[in-house]
């Protein structure tokens, strides 16, 4: 279970991938439509790790695949929809182009949970976000640093005290 978040940032330890896994799971089971996810890591941290668990905790059976290729991939069977980016091979000018705010703002699509891998690459962040760094360390093993940005600086405590 997630442990009731006081002040942020908040560092938690990830023992495995199971464990990184299970997180994503519990921020399926909590987390309301509009939240936008900026996953940030190096290659391996667990970032697609920690998606799959988000769309198993939505109750997405679809299998989850990181979008390197295809840069998004919607899930629209879960208790709500999952949009996956992965923004590893473009430039900041071209993230630019892809008119993301789409996806946050809820214009074209229906408002759930975006979920984006690389959000380094983002040229500029949406207004209110969850931002998860993930690291890894072969002796340390895995971290995730969790801040909240905008509006979720009042409510990640609230909502995850609640889990």
């Amino acid at each position: 279970m997630l442990n009731p978040i006081s002040t942020l940032p908040y560092t938690l330890s990830l023992a495995d991938a199971a464990a990184t896994r299970d997180l994503g799971w519990q921020l399926g089971q909590v987390l309301p439509p509009g939240t936008v996810l900026l996953l940030e890591g190096e290659l391996g941290s667990g970032k697609t790790t920690l998606v799959q668990g988000l769309g198993a905790g939505l109750g997405i059976t679809d299998a989850i695949d990181s979008p390197t290729f295809t840069l998004v991939n919607e899930y629209l069977d879960g208790r709500m929809p999952l949009y996956h980016l992965d923004l590893y091979r473009l430039s900041a000018a071209e993230v630019a182009d892809l008119a993301l705010a789409t996806y946050w703002d809820g214009i074209e699509v229906e408002p759930g949970i975006v979920a984006i891998e690389w959000a380094e690459r983002l040229p500029s962040q949406p207004p209110s976000y969850l931002l998860l760094q993930l690291t890894y360390d072969a002796i340390a093993g895995r971290q995730v640093r969790l801040d909240a940005i905008g509006d979720w600086v009042t409510l990640a405590p609230i909502l995850f005290a609640s889990a």
